[in-house]
């Protein structure tokens, strides 16, 4: 199956809902108690890498590379041990801020498959 997802951010043509996205993930992240321990006191800068983050991977502007360089995702994971539950609860968190964002609806398919595949890839316990 073609990945179609770098032709989202196109077709939604804004950042807004990313950042929606973000703020939903991260209000589940809160209260997460498998993720949150994971995540720094503060979480803006977290919020912010990851709104660039999408928005360049579904196909908006670089400004994430321009500012931190290629993603390497797998790299920027490697000092947390990533196991099932973490890799659950992570998924979890993110199905539900699609769910919460509607400009995400059409494109939940879409999503879900990246989303469960980038999970299943940063397991690394």
């Amino acid at each position: 199956m073609e990945d179609t997802t770098h032709l989202i951010y196109d077709q939604i043509s804004d950042d807004k809902p990313f950042h929606d996205l973000v703020d939903a993930f991260y209000r589940h992240i809160e209260t997460d108690p498998i993720l949150r321990p994971m995540y720094p006191k503060e979480l803006e800068a977290a919020k912010r890498h990851l709104s660039l983050f999408l928005i360049q991977r579904f196909g908006g502007p670089t400004t994430y590379n321009d500012q931190r360089g290629h993603p390497r995702l797998r790299m920027r994971h490697v000092p947390f041990v990533i196991g099932q539950p973490e890799r659950d609860a992570w998924l979890t968190n993110m199905l539900a801020a699609i769910e919460e964002t509607p400009a995400f609806h059409p494109y939940r398919e879409q999503l879900v498959r990246y989303f469960t595949d980038s999970a299943d890839f940063l397991v690394n316990g």
